[in-house]
């Protein structure tokens, strides 16, 4: 097998021509003649007794061609290009030359990576806005570890109320009619929630375990069932049990229980600065994300549209890969949702069109800077890539290519060096903002003098405990930061 042309035909597009000699192609065609032989009826012959030359004289000569090269192509194409040092960025279309003396002569006509062209990605200008964590942050992150600590508990000496979960059959009517996709059994009604159409949670609030009744309601016009659409309609509702959850109560037991800490102090300026660390990381995604787009912006390139096809495929087959880790196949979505597989592919196209812009930009960035990556930063990233699957690196070293890491590793040294050259500038505050914050800033003043007011009515002990707690509280923020 060796690679005899190649030749640009238009922009973007090249025909690479390649042969597979004769005595691999006849031994091929052997093969598949032994593989075939048995299926094939020849009159006169027992089944799979036919010699291949009778065969050949009844069928036509070339037929065990088409399975012997289809047989040897795909590591007669990988050669070929590999030899011609083109980047392939689509399918390639194949087409027989010529089948004779010498072997086989074929084609392959396949779009290959456009020339590229950026400028000014030095000193690109971005905005990092940091957002602050309040009190209400805290609160709301404390109240969800309270609620997965939380236990449940039956109800049975009052009615229903919000926040409940009220254990309900229902099956829903219009004009009378019963409705597709409107009953249920034994279901899981949190009250409060919003999780039915609304109006259906408040006519349950206010009833007692056993009773039936009435749940009289509109679907909303932009209802997605157009059938249900703005229609009214009556929810026959049985209400089987009432369960609450019983939150732990808020000390430092509870601190203790969820945390390393000792104390509720300790662990409240823990969640702070986890939340603050956690927008600071959002943050620095967002200014990431600016430079992308002025990135993608400074972009020159004629990209073919094949290469946006193709990434859009490669998105398909992952978000397959990821539903059947979800128990579930892509035939079944497509089955179940009724979205057809050229609908979903034309979804992903935007998506694709700007990972394939941003992997150029990027990738030129690392050639005009001429970044490398040693043996021992794969090593590394091979390794960590193990540790995060908890898999051999030999198995990895398996699955992912040692070039195409380098080349990712490359790209993400662009991303790092473009960061590093950017002129980030924290937003300004607007007016309106200023004084809330001045507001807030005054609030904090004067809880700050009524707490010292209580400290001097205090004993020592409890001066130093309380001191202790805020040196712990402030430590842990300061080790955040």
């Amino acid at each position: 097998m060796s690679l005899k042309n190649v030749t640009k035909t238009e922009k973007n597009v090249v025909e690479i021509e390649f042969s597979i000699d004769k005595k691999l192609f006849d031994e091929e065609v052997s093969r598949v003649f032994k593989k075939n032989v048995a299926k094939m009826n020849v009159p006169g012959f027992r089944k799979g007794k036919a010699p291949r030359s009778i065969i050949e004289k009844m069928y036509g000569k070339g037929v065990f061609y088409d399975d012997a090269i289809n047989n040897l192509l795909p590591e007669a194409y990988s050669e070929a290009v590999k030899e011609s040092n083109e980047i392939v960025v689509s399918q390639p279309e194949f087409e027989v030359v010529s089948i004779d003396e010498n072997g086989v002569v074929l084609k392959a006509k396949v779009f290959v990576k456009p020339e590229v062209e950026i400028e000014g990605y030095k000193g690109i200008e971005v905005e990092k806005t940091v957002k602050k964590a309040t009190a209400e942050d805290i609160e709301k992150e404390i109240e969800a570890t309270r609620m997965r600590n939380s236990r449940t508990i039956d109800v049975t000496d009052r009615a229903a109320q919000n926040d409940d979960i009220a254990v309900i059959d229902y099956e829903g009517f219009v004009d009378g009619v019963a409705f597709e996709g409107g009953k249920g059994e034994k279901h899981d009604l949190r009250l409060g929630s919003g999780q039915f159409i609304p109006g259906f949670e408040d006519q349950v609030v206010g009833h007692n375990v056993g009773e039936s009744f009435d749940v009289n309601v509109k679907f909303p016009e932009e209802y997605h069932a157009e059938n249900l659409a703005g229609k009214d309609a009556v929810f026959k509702v049985v209400l089987h049990e009432i369960k609450h959850n019983e939150l732990p109560e808020l000390n430092d037991e509870f601190a203790k229980d969820v945390s390393e800490f000792d104390t509720l102090d300790e662990y409240k300026a823990d969640v702070k600065a986890k939340i603050q660390n956690r927008y600071e990381k959002e943050a620095d995604n967002h200014v990431e994300e600016q430079l992308i787009n002025a990135l993608i912006e400074k972009l020159q390139a004629d990209i073919p549209e094949a290469m946006i096809e193709t990434e859009a495929e490669n998105l398909l087959r992952d978000y397959d890969n990821n539903l059947r880790m979800q128990g579930m196949s892509l035939t079944d979505f497509v089955k179940y949702t009724g979205i057809s597989l050229d609908s979903l592919r034309e979804d992903f196209k935007p998506r694709a069109e700007r990972q394939v812009k941003t992997r150029l930009a990027l990738e030129k960035i690392a050639e005009l800077e001429s970044i490398e990556v040693s043996e021992a930063e794969i090593e590394e990233e091979f390794n960590k890539i193990a540790s995060m699957y908890n898999i051999d690196v030999e198995e990895v070293k398996k699955s992912i290519e040692g070039e195409a890491l380098k080349k990712d590793l490359a790209v993400q040294k662009a991303v790092d060096l473009v960061k590093a050259e950017a002129v980030i500038t924290k937003a300004k505050k607007t007016a309106a903002k200023k004084t809330t914050a001045k507001k807030e800033e005054a609030t904090e003043e004067k809880a700050a003098e009524k707490k010292t007011t209580a400290k001097k009515t205090t004993s020592t002990t409890k001066k130093t405990t309380t001191t202790t707690k805020k040196t712990a509280a402030k430590k842990a923020e300061e080790k955040a930061e």
